[in-house]
């Protein structure tokens, strides 16, 4: 979808009361394969094998594929019996990147295997010259869609100006 269709359609979602709240919106570039391994980095790493998770701290790198996830720290929740992660949930200034798209947010929850993100607190999401805000963004990394709700503002700039 062009920047000005995908543009039109924010204002299409915000032109009415009850849609002022919510956005449905198109990540072709977040659409993701979450079969793939996930990397983390970090400055440090702690280990919790009661609960079954990991804690790392200190500019922290999640990376699947062409998705980059960072944030101050990332717990890594694994699944029962140790047989892969289930959850990502990171916190401190977290950014969600992919070739083409970019959310920032105060926290996220990215469940493996749902291929479901969760991103919350003061989310800004840019595509291009286009950008929209709101509190909470869930973006399905499978096929590439997602919701904006909680006061939703968009910005964009139509296809052929500077």
């Amino acid at each position: 979808m062009s920047h000005f269709l995908r543009a039109l359609c924010f204002v299409a979602a915000l032109s009415g009361p009850a849609m002022a709240q919510q956005a449905d919106i198109r990540f072709g570039g977040l659409q993701q394969d979450t079969t793939l391994p996930v990397e983390v980095t970090s400055d440090s790493l702690s280990v919790d094998q009661a609960s079954g998770a990991a804690l790392f701290t200190g500019n922290v790198t999640a990376q699947q594929g062409d998705m980059r996830l960072t944030a101050g720290t990332i717990r890594v929740e694994y699944a029962e019996g140790s047989q892969g992660i289930d959850k990502l949930i990171a916190s401190g200034g977290v950014t969600l990147v992919s070739p083409t798209d970019a959310a920032e947010a105060a926290e996220a929850v990215y469940t493996i295997a749902t291929g479901n993100v969760v991103m919350t607190g003061d989310v800004l999401l840019t595509q291009g010259r286009a950008a929209i805000s709101g509190e909470m963004l869930t973006v399905n990394l499978t096929d590439g869609t997602g919701t904006m709700t909680g006061r939703v503002r968009t910005i964009f700039t139509p296809g052929g100006a500077p």
